[in-house]
């Protein structure tokens, strides 16, 4: 199943990348692909973050082929 991560703020800096597209195979859950970044790129395990799928900051925990997943950073609005 293929899809594309985009990292930002904070997180890109502690992956070393802003984007990357993966094949995730049999992962087809939101919390699955979290486990799978965390152990990937342990240093974004400290920090703060929210994740969006397509865009969209929701609860969906299923995933599907095409999807962007989003590892957003802490903001505020102003």
């Amino acid at each position: 199943m293929p899809i594309t991560i985009k990292y930002f703020g904070a997180i890109a800096e502690a992956t070393g990348i802003t984007e990357e597209k993966v094949d995730l195979g049999d992962v087809d859950s939101i919390e699955q692909l979290k486990s799978i970044c965390l152990a990937k790129y342990e240093a974004i395990g400290d920090l703060s973050f929210q994740l969006a799928v397509n865009q969209s900051l929701s609860s969906k925990d299923a995933l599907k082929d095409g999807d962007e997943v989003a590892f957003l950073p802490p903001f505020a609005g102003g």
